[in-house]
Parts: structure tokens; C-alpha cells; sequence
């Protein structure tokens, strides 16, 4: 059962990936608007990352389908990877958080089923700042990773297109 659940993600990624390969946007385009799009999949506001990242392809003329793709490539399953790094890092750039932000976040696994909402909103809140700055950091590094990558795939496609006609 898992194995095919996996099969069809990995299907519905390799098509969607395959059609972003066969746009008619200059590569640059292609690969800002996808790299725009894992940028804000590293924000924290999960669940309107989506929404975000239509706002911003509206705005700046970005390619909509594009940008959602880099947007959905940052699954479930890696937000808590993503989201750990990122306040590892938020916490190292703000010195008043070292040593904080691992016992609150501690704290709130520890207890998250006993915690009343506000309390849970208040350790929320103490961790919030250092999430920020950790999800941008680690948002502009994925994001300038993943142009760089998809620059360097579409171009090679591209041409190789070029050759073949």
C-alpha cells in the first residue's frame, strides 16, 4: 500500500517536473519563478504557502503553474527537517535565543497534548522571530540552489532540443 501511494507521488512529480520542461519561457524565467516558488515553501506559513506563492507570480509575471511546482516541492514530511534547521539558524543569528530555543521547543513536545492553547501560543510566539529569520535564510539558500540547478537542466534541454531540429 505504501509502495504504491510512493509510486504515485513520485509519477505525479516526474509529470509535473516533465511539464515544466516543455514551457516556452526563457530558462531564466522557468527557473526563477520555480525557484521563487521553493523560497516560499521554506516560509512559515504553512497552509498559505500556495496562496503565496500566486500572489507573488501575479505580481512579478511569473509563470502561475511554475511557481505553485516549487512551492509544493518542499513535502509534509520535510517541513520538520526544513523547520528545525531553519530555528537552528534563526537561533544562532539572534544570541538571546541560544540555549532557549531548544529547551522551549523541548518543552512543547514534551507537552503539547497537556498545553492549553495560549500557553502553546506563547512558546509559539518566544520561537516565532527565530523561525522567521531561519526560514528565510534557509529559503534563499534552497531557493538559489534550485535556480542554479534548473538554469543549468532547462538550458541543457534546451539545446538539446536545438540540436535534434
Amino acid at each position: 500500500m505504501a509502495a504504491e501511494a510512493l509510486t504515485r507521488v513520485r509519477r505525479a512529480f516526474v509529470a509535473r517536473l516533465s511539464a515544466v520542461l516543455r514551457l516556452d519561457d526563457p530558462p531564466w524565467r522557468v527557473a526563477l519563478a520555480l525557484a521563487i516558488g521553493v523560497f516560499l515553501s521554506c516560509t512559515p506559513f504553512y497552509g498559505l504557502q500556495t496562496v503565496l506563492s500566486l500572489a507573488v507570480a501575479t505580481i512579478f509575471r511569473l509563470n502561475k503553474a511554475v511557481t505553485v511546482t516549487g512551492t509544493w516541492l518542499n513535502l509534509p514530511w520535510f517541513a520538520p527537517v526544513v523547520y528545525g534547521f531553519a530555528l537552528r539558524i534563526g537561533a544562532f543569528v539572534m544570541p538571546d535565543l541560544h540555549g532557549a530555543d531548544i529547551a522551549e521547543l523541548a518543552e512543547l513536545v514534551r507537552t503539547a497534548s497537556t498545553l492549553s492553547a495560549s500557553d502553546m501560543f506563547d512558546l509559539l510566539r518566544s520561537l516565532s522571530l527565530a523561525l522567521l529569520i531561519g526560514t528565510a535564510a534557509v529559503g534563499t539558500l534552497a531557493g538559489g540552489l534550485t535556480y542554479v540547478a534548473a538554469l543549468v537542466l532547462l538550458r541543457r534541454r534546451k539545446a538539446s532540443r536545438m540540436r535534434h531540429i
